[in-house]
């Protein structure tokens, strides 16, 4: 399953960071661990003090991941709308889940104050970000003056995060891509808005 080159530590972060996102941090047995890893009996405790050291390292490592890929494409070319669009529709496996957004609804890792640590930090600055996004459109003319950055993050990332229940809910991405198209048409700006108004047929015939 994993490459040979793989140390056993890496190993067993990975499979800890597929399991917590299949089965939840209850679900997600040092057996299981060690079988999907292919680790020897006592691996575990070699390289990690138990489970939840082993667990907060996997979270970490999903939440880098999560970031690093966020920010490849907020910080990408374009206009501040063109990157906030691009982040809503990048490719994404939507019946699957968020791995991050998965672990907010884990009542085990949200009750533990180490392990909730690395998914309010990633949310937070995911939230920053798309926030320092929208005030530089603001800046540029692109977005409305009225626009309040903070609420328009809050509202990109609510509307990820709320499309990933509603297509895994219904067993279809059309509820998430919906969500997407909604919230970039209000949006849009003016120019894009006169430009689809104008190629769209007229109502009135």
């Amino acid at each position: 399953m994993y490459s040979p080159r793989m140390s056993t530590s890496e190993r067993l972060i990975e499979s800890t960071r597929e399991l917590l996102w299949e089965r939840g941090y209850v679900g997600t047995s040092p057996k299981a661990i060690l079988e999907r890893a292919e680790a020897g009996q006592g691996s575990m405790y070699h390289h990690f003090s138990g489970k939840p050291d082993l667990a907060l390292a996997a979270i970490r490592r999903t939440a880098q991941e999560m970031r690093a890929t966020a920010e490849a494409v907020l910080t990408g070319p374009g206009t501040p709308y063109e990157r906030v669009e691009a982040y809503l529709r990048r490719e994404r496996d939507v019946l699957r889940g968020c791995p991050v957004g998965r672990l907010t609804m884990d009542p085990d890792v949200i009750a533990d104050d180490a392990l909730r640590a690395p998914v309010d930090e990633t949310l937070d600055w995911l939230r920053e970000q798309i926030a320092q996004l929208v005030e530089e459109g603001r800046e540029q003319g692109e977005f409305a003056p009225s626009l309040d950055a903070e609420e328009i993050a809050a509202a990109v990332v609510a509307t990820v995060q709320g499309g990933y229940v509603l297509a895994r809910a219904s067993g279809s991405p059309a509820a998430f891509d919906a969500g997407v198209r909604g919230l970039l048409s209000l949006l849009a700006p003016p120019d894009a808005v006169r430009r689809r108004e104008a190629l769209s047929p007229s109502r009135n015939t």
